[in-house]
């Protein structure tokens, strides 16, 4: 794609996370709306982290004349990320609001939020070593966005639970009470 596109990070994003939209589809049997801001996430989520990436290989690509979003969002590259990042956080918000996602989903998302920003605002475009630190520390966003999902369904897990026992106790108290 580097040969065809200024964006091959988005056609990336669009082939890493068609995972979401498959495997939903797969594990429902449905596809609803709802899982779409989702997908649009992961998608920006990789714009950002691979075109961090791509900042190691801009000279070697403009050498050899192929393209990247490292290249052609230029000198523009910290306030693209800034707002691709806003695109991803926000698309993570809506997806958990439209799943009816609990608060721990939320501080998940808050913390993935800090570690966007930390890294957007930090990176060093020119330094191919703090570029592969940022990419590399790509794995606490995911880690931080991962575990609100997995608290969140816990705690779903447990109230549900709490429901199942008290419904128990009332069953058994009118059984009393007859």
């Amino acid at each position: 794609m580097k040969r065809i596109t200024w964006y091959p990070q988005a056609w990336l994003g669009l082939a890493f996370n068609w995972g979401i939209l498959l495997g939903y589809a797969a594990v429902t049997g449905t596809l609803p709306l709802s899982i779409m801001p989702l997908y649009m996430a992961g998608i920006t989520w990789t714009l950002v982290y691979d075109t961090i990436y791509a900042h190691m290989d801009k000279s070697d690509d403009l050498f050899i004349g192929v393209r990247s979003t490292a290249i052609k969002f230029a000198e523009h590259n910290r306030p693209i990320l800034a707002g691709l990042s806003t695109v991803c956080i926000l698309s993570f918000l809506s997806a958990g609001f439209l799943n009816g996602l609990p608060f721990p989903y939320y501080m998940g998302v808050g913390l993935g939020a800090a570690q966007l920003i930390w890294q957007v605002s930090t990176v060093k475009f020119e330094n191919s070593e703090d570029c592969m630190r940022k990419f590399i520390s790509n794995k606490w966003f995911g880690a931080f966005i991962f575990s609100g999902i997995l608290a969140s369904n816990l705690l779903v897990l447990w109230r549900q639970q709490q429901d199942q026992h008290t419904d128990e106790i009332k069953n058994t108290e009118k059984k009393i009470n007859k």
